[in-house]
């Protein structure tokens, strides 16, 4: 029995079965490598699911939490505040634009971020509806789930979800969405469901994540827009999966040139370490009264001196434009293959910077999804040493999240081997 295999059974006993993972056991990482318990060597283009755009252990961030924990692991900033926190709360504020001044909170996790968003939402309009859209993907607990648009594997079997969340069409051109017909669906909720008076927020993800990394047309953004100003109701972005440099501008939300009320931040955020935030405008962060907003470990100082130094990172390197660099590599090799006759069931290539997931069908003209061969892909990645992950409401699509940090030569090994898996999970030969 190998060390995997030995650990594998030991989670089957030990570890709620909701807790799906992988059969690779990690026993170390750096940058864009990982290594598992049986010594084997990975390429990561999954990067802890856009957790680590500065990969695996960057050195910046490790000397910071290094120092931070020589001084203090843990005080709870409602008990005793430390500089660490305001800090990166001025330098969230300033990386930001909603188009005012801004206020900013830390707190753990990204759902926690979107939770908190939502309260304050509530707080400043007096109003408690929110509209989500289709495909979007908000978190895990009983609100992100209720805000979520993927039924599997986030919905089904937990009940009922809380009141006052309604779902509107998401734009999606390849599957026949357009603009027009999204705006008219979101029109359609705001009349037959929810009244715009009642309405609080819209949350939206710019690039969505789970739901199979499609980019929200500038245009419906814009629109969006408009109808939160004409009714008073705020626009809240999440880039928890989207924002740090990882679509190449700092949040993805900048390539519409819409400016949001309230910004969700996390993954890319702490470089590997918990940390979220709602970034917005002050006039509304400012409105829920003292003590409604925090908890015992939202800020952590270990994960503020990440968050501080993988900002620190994200400049000093240039991975903002480094993501753009890795995005265009990544398409213009998934084009290639795509172009095979083999490889037909490519139906979609998308994303923005280093964001990027292609859809599998089952031939292009009808684009019916093929769920099952995405995840052989992702099977097929597995064992020949590649870490890649599936997505998109219907599971087939695969998505490429590679640490911003990621050489040349790594990404080019890696895009070998995701050619080499396509092809043994079509059954074809790659040179065909």
């Amino acid at each position: 029995m190998t060390a995997n295999s030995d650990l594998e059974t030991r989670r089957r006993a030990a570890v709620a079965r909701g807790a799906a993972g992988k059969g690779v056991y990690a026993v170390r990482a750096e940058n864009a490598e990982l290594w598992d318990a049986d010594g084997r060597r990975y390429l990561d283009l999954a990067a802890g699911i856009a957790v680590l755009n500065t990969g695996h252990r960057h050195p910046r961030v490790m000397a910071a939490v290094e120092e931070q924990m020589a001084a203090f692991t843990h005080t709870c900033f409602h008990v005793a505040p430390f500089e660490g926190y305001v800090r990166l709360c001025e330098r969230l504020n300033a990386a930001v634009d909603t188009g005012a001044p801004n206020r900013s909170l830390l707190l753990t996790t990204g759902v926690e971020a979107v939770e908190n968003a939502i309260k304050i939402a509530r707080a400043a309009t007096g109003r408690s509806g929110i509209v989500a859209f289709g495909g979007g993907f908000h978190g895990r607990t009983s609100l992100g789930m209720a805000l979520t648009g993927k039924v599997m594997p986030y919905k089904r079997s937990f009940g009922p979800s809380p009141v006052g969340i309604f779902h509107a069409p998401f734009p999606n051109a390849y599957h026949g969405v357009s603009v027009d017909e999204a705006l008219r669906g979101l029109d359609m909720v705001l009349h037959a469901d929810l009244a715009p008076e009642d309405t609080a927020a819209f949350i939206v993800e710019p690039v969505q994540g789970e739901g199979g990394f499609n980019v929200i047309p500038p245009e419906f953004m814009a629109a969006l827009r408009e109808i939160a100003d004409r009714h008073g109701i705020l626009l809240i972005v999440d880039e928890v999966q989207g924002g740090m440099a990882r679509t190449g501008r700092m949040l993805s939300v900048e390539h519409t040139g819409v400016k949001p009320d309230l910004v969700t931040l996390a993954k890319g955020l702490g470089g590997g370490f918990p940390i979220s935030a709602v970034v917005g405008r002050a006039e509304v962060m400012d409105v829920p009264h003292a003590g409604g907003l925090g908890g015992t470990y939202a800020g952590n100082p270990l994960a503020v001196a990440a968050a501080n130094a993988v900002l620190d990172v994200i400049e000093d390197e240039n991975l903002i434009g480094r993501a753009t660099e890795i995005g265009a590599r990544i398409k213009s090799r998934l084009t290639a293959t795509a172009q095979r006759n083999a490889m037909s069931a490519i139906g979609d290539i998308r994303g923005l910077g280093a964001m990027i997931a292609f859809e599998l069908v089952t031939d292009r003209d009808s684009r019916a999804p093929d769920p099952g061969l995405a995840a052989r892909i992702a099977a097929e990645a597995e064992r020949a040493g590649l870490l890649i992950l599936t997505c998109g409401t219907r599971g087939n699509a695969v998505r490429l999240l590679p640490p911003l940090t990621i050489s040349d030569t790594q990404l080019d090994e890696a895009l070998d081997l995701l050619d080499q898996a396509i092809a043994a999970a079509i059954g074809a030969d790659i040179a065909a």
